[in-house]
Parts: C-alpha cells; sequence; structure tokens
C-alpha cells in the first residue's frame, strides 16, 4: 500500500476515533455501552497508528501481491 493510501486510511480512522469520542461522557464509563464506546476509540485509533506509522511492515510489506 503506498504513503498516499496509508495517509487517507488513517485519516479516516482518526475520524471515526474522533466522531465515537463525542458519544463519550467524561470520567470512567459506568456501563457497558459506555465500555464499548471507550474500546472502539482505542481501537479506532489503534489502527490509525499501524496504518501510518506501520511499526511492524504491515501495511507495506514489499513481498505481498495486491
Amino acid at each position: 500500500m503506498d504513503r498516499r493510501k496509508r495517509l487517507v486510511v488513517g485519516g479516516l480512522w482518526i475520524a471515526v476515533a474522533l466522531v465515537m469520542a463525542t458519544t463519550l461522557d467524561l470520567g470512567v464509563p459506568s456501563s457497558v455501552s459506555g465500555a464499548a464506546r471507550l474500546f472502539v476509540v482505542v481501537l479506532a485509533l489503534f489502527l490509525a497508528s499501524v496504518y501510518l506509522l506501520d511499526p511492524w511492515n504491515v501495511v507495506s510489506d514489499p513481498f505481498r501481491q495486491e
């Protein structure tokens, strides 16, 4: 995956995290739905960091055929 596509996908995951973060209340979540929303935000930020930083060379593996 080239750099431009990785930036677009990483930006989309950041946008997902921002939208989900607007639904969270301040403080520690006290319900299951609040915990699930927090999990989605953390997961989206993790996926954004994988696409933007590519720390384990997962996204831009040169031997993978597309």
